[in-house]
Order: C-alpha cells, then structure tokens, then sequence
C-alpha cells in the first residue's frame, strides 16, 4: 500500500499538470516528475481508464477535453502561503493592471481553501511586508492588455511619450515583456523602423488595438536577449557591460 502512495500523488499532479495547459508533452511530464516517458505513457493510460477524457495530439502531447470539469484543486498550506507572499509582492508593483487582476484572481483561489487554511493566510497577510516602492506609486496600467495582444499576435498603435520628452505615434508587434528595476519593457516589432524596438511601459499614454493580427516571429526572448548581449559585449562603456539592462541600449524610438 505505501509503494503506491508516491503514484497516487503523481496522478493527481500530472492531472493538475494537464489542466494548467492547452497541451503537455510526455517528456515535460517526465522531467517534471523524474519518471520515464514510459512511466508517464502507463500513468496516462491509467488515468484513462479511470474516465478522466485525455486527448492525445500524435506528436504534440495530451490535453483534456475540452468542457471537461475536474473538482477544485487543493493547496497545501506551503502553496497558500506561496500564493499570500506573491500577493504582497504584486501588489507593490508600478503596474496598475497587473495588480487589480492578482488580487481579482487571488480572492477566487481563496475561496477554496479550507477554513484552517483562511485563517492561517490572514494571519500571514499581516505579518508580511514589502519595503520596496513604499508609496505604492502606480506608473503604467496597460500590461494585462500587453500581455493578451502578445497572445493574440494583435497589431497596436501606442501614443509614446520617451523619457527625452519626444512625442511619437507607432504601429508596432508586441512580442515579449521584461521587467527591470521597478519597470516593465515591452519589446515589439516597429512598422515605422521595421526593426525591434524597446518601449517603457511608463511612458505609454494611449493603446489602441488594430483590426487583423501579424504573422508570429521566429525567434525567442532568449534569443532577442543574447543577441543583444552579443551586439554590446565588446562595448566596455555600455550599460549592459556593467550588469544593467538590454533596454538602456536598446531604447532607440
């Protein structure tokens, strides 16, 4: 009986594995559990046979169909309080959008923790303080929206106003955001360069979200970073030479 314990416990992750995505792999399931790709094919089949609804992608992975609902996920008190710290983190982050749907989200999650588990995470949430950013100071509002048109290859057109002062209209494609020393980045393809350029979210005014969407880009954020690192590495006088960030060089509007 407790051999099967550890497998139980993998079951129940793998499950909430497959439900945090819209596909898996065996092998992310495998390296995430340090089993074989073989175990993960008997785990499935097991879980299969058990009427949860796996679809299998030949060559992708799993997912489980979709409309299908399994019952609310249970966290452990380690997790709650993960989730309780990550909230006080957030909420002292410069963008407004970020924090209203945290907070949005962490009630739901909230609700389904179990009575001892409330009053521990109250108890947590004031004993936990954020010393950065004091004054709570709000400076952009438009990351949720970022992060959805990045999702949804959406072309936009963004009012832009650089920390020189100059102000600018651009179309551009989102691609991936960063954030560095209290500021979030948003890299995106410019129609008006037909290059990629760098945008502080701060100095965003306005976003208007165009009709159609572009073609995804061929390459990574990793890649975008390393050939960045690789344009300035011999520049000993560059920002990035001193340990700061891939904006400073890259904030040509």
């Amino acid at each position: 009986m407790d051999k099967e314990k550890p497998r139980l416990a993998r079951l129940t992750a793998i499950l909430t594995q497959l439900q945090s995505k819209r596909i898996v792999t065996a092998k992310d399931i495998a390296e995430k559990h340090n089993v074989s790709v073989r175990t993960v094919y008997r785990d499935i089949r097991t879980l299969e046979k058990s009427g949860i609804p796996i679809v299998t992608e030949e060559g992708k992975g799993y997912s489980i169909m979709e409309g299908y609902k399994l019952p609310p996920v249970m966290f452990t008190q380690g997790e709650a309080n993960a989730l309780i710290t990550v909230e006080q983190l957030i909420r002292k982050n410069k963008d407004q959008s970020l924090t209203e749907q945290y907070e949005s989200a962490v009630t739901k999650i909230k609700s389904v923790l179990n009575y001892d588990q409330k009053e521990k995470t109250e108890l947590l949430t004031n004993r936990i303080q954020v010393r950065n950013n004091r004054e709570n100071k709000k400076t952009s509002k438009y990351l949720i929206q970022l992060q959805s048109t990045i999702s949804n290859y959406q072309t936009i057109k963004i009012n832009y106003l650089s920390l020189e002062n100059k102000q600018s209209q651009r179309k551009i494609e989102p691609f991936a955001l960063y954030t560095t020393q209290d500021n979030w980045i948003l890299i995106a393809f410019c129609k008006l360069r037909n290059d990629f350029r760098a945008f502080r979210l701060d100095c965003i005014q306005k976003i208007e979200i165009l009709n159609g969407h572009f073609e995804p880009h061929k390459m990574t954020l990793q890649e975008y970073l390393e050939k960045c690192s690789e344009k300035y590495k011999d520049t000993p006088d560059t920002p990035l030479a001193q340990g700061q960030s891939t904006f400073a060089l890259n904030h040509k509007i």
